[in-house]
């Protein structure tokens, strides 16, 4: 059975004007009625999402996976990426043999809302002024993020998901999942994320909010017509990445070694090999991302609060959920320390919801969940083969 929604409107790189379509995945955006009423009470009308899906749906439609990307992630899962010809974000999870496998799922992925590859977003175009919303975007949450993905489900004929699969923002999405749709998600995978930010996890957003800000070309975000603000974005980009690594992987990876040159200088150019690598991150984000996106969704993941959302215990979250959970933390993950997993687990302990944990011992901190895992993929494997 092929889902519905196999003959929306091919998703048009802005870029290059080409249909995103790939070989192993359907890059599709569909525009739909609404309205998706906001947390912030606005009624968002019409709602583009952009996604792609992997394999078909079965008879029953009852082997869908939901998989929520991050924060500078999107909908290019497993196919190549139509801006840097990149292979997907996860083609170590998704794919032929891989533990989600379209022979036996129905793969979706959808970009966020509130992201710049094809959803509705400051980037997209306001229908009241023909002009992109820019800063009048509505504020969104992760809520309303879980809310526009249900919509799409409804759209393509999933009503009950067999999985729900996020690691960093994805896991919050995962996690609000069978909170805000508790009869909808039958399992829940969470990798290396948390259930609300901490003063930290804020802090270091607001540095990087501030560098876009602070960027002339930002022009309170009027800047889609002119150049843009791709120097504090890059800066924000560089202060992100350095949460997603260990000290370990970096001194293994870089140290304080030099970059190689005829002749020693000092100066401010990029002496040491870890700031080039820094500053080639940043630069190259620029190419594929919106400032006023990273603006919206940092912000989106710092109001993130699960127990606040239900009355100030994470445990209430989980009640009205009959959806098994499967958490995984790295020992090097600074950013979402295990200790946040721990507390979401034993939320769920208190709830009463079959839950298994497990730490993996990585030396690439909070990247590892993209990178090379084998012992990741062999617990979401057996996970999600349990409850077939």
């Amino acid at each position: 059975m092929v889902a519905r929604g196999m003959l929306d409107t091919p998703a048009i790189d802005p870029r290059t004007g080409h249909d995103t379509d790939q070989r192993f995945g359907l890059a599709r955006r569909v525009t739909l009625p609404g309205p998706l009423r906001l947390d912030g009470g606005v009624l968002l009308s019409p709602v583009d999402i952009a996604y792609e899906t992997y394999g078909t749906l079965n008879a029953d439609a009852s082997n869908a996976i939901l998989i929520c990307h991050a924060l500078t992630g999107d909908q290019h899962v497993a196919s190549n990426h139509p801006r840097t010809g990149k292979p997907g974000w996860w083609t170590r999870m998704v794919g032929e043999g891989k533990p989600i496998d379209p022979a036996r799922h129905f793969v979706v992925c959808a970009n966020v809302l509130g992201s710049c590859m094809g959803s509705s977003g400051p980037a997209t175009i306001n229908p009241a002024t023909g002009r992109p919303w820019a800063m009048g975007f509505p504020v969104i949450t992760i809520r309303d993020m879980v809310r526009a993905q249900a919509m799409l489900l409804d759209h393509l004929g999933v009503g009950v998901l067999h999985a729900v699969v996020g690691g960093s923002m994805g896991g919050m999405q995962a996690l609000s999942w069978p909170a805000t749709f508790p009869d909808r998600v039958k399992a829940c995978v969470v990798i290396a994320s948390t259930a609300r930010h901490t003063a930290q996890n804020i802090a270091f957003h607001e540095v990087g909010r501030q560098a876009v800000m602070a960027d002339p070309n930002w022009r309170g975000g009027e800047y889609h017509d002119d150049a843009a603000p791709t120097a504090g974005l890059a800066v924000a980009r560089m202060a992100a990445h350095i949460t997603y690594l260990s000290e370990a992987g970096l001194t293994e990876k870089f140290g304080r070694r030099l970059q190689a040159r005829d002749a020693k200088s000092f100066g401010f150019d990029a002496d040491f090999q870890v700031e080039s690598y820094l500053r080639h991150q940043g630069l190259a984000f620029t190419d594929r991302f919106d400032a006023n996106s990273y603006l919206y969704i940092t912000r989106a993941m710092d109001y993130f609060d699960l127990a606040e959302e239900h009355g100030g215990l994470l445990a209430n979250a989980f009640r009205a959920t009959k959806s098994r959970f499967c958490l995984v933390s790295f020992d090097t993950d600074w950013l979402y320390p295990t200790a946040e997993s721990r507390a979401i687990v034993q939320a769920l302990n208190a709830a009463g919801a079959p839950v298994s944990f497990v730490e993996l011992s990585s030396p690439y901190g909070h990247d590892a969940f993209l990178l090379e895992a084998p012992d990741l993929n062999r617990v979401v494997d057996g996970f999600l083969r349990a409850g077939r």
